[in-house]
């Protein structure tokens, strides 16, 4: 699921909820539109979260949270 996106310096920023990998809470993560990597705690476990947002060949967005442990 994606959320809303607005500008954050020359990057466009997605922001959308994910379930966090450790505890199943839901939690709203921030990531750069055009793809990569980012670590996120959430924010009820304090977990930290892998955040990667992936775009497909048609501009599609994939964003997965991962835990770090594994």
């Amino acid at each position: 699921m994606l959320g809303r996106a607005g500008r954050v310096g020359y990057a466009r920023a997605v922001e959308t909820e994910v379930q966090c990998p450790y505890c199943g809470e839901w939690t709203t993560v921030t990531g750069d539109e055009a793809g990569g990597r980012s670590v996120e705690d959430c924010v009820v476990c304090c977990r930290p979260i892998d955040v990667v947002v992936s775009v497909s060949e048609d501009g599609e967005l994939s964003v997965t949270a991962r835990r770090q442990d594994e």
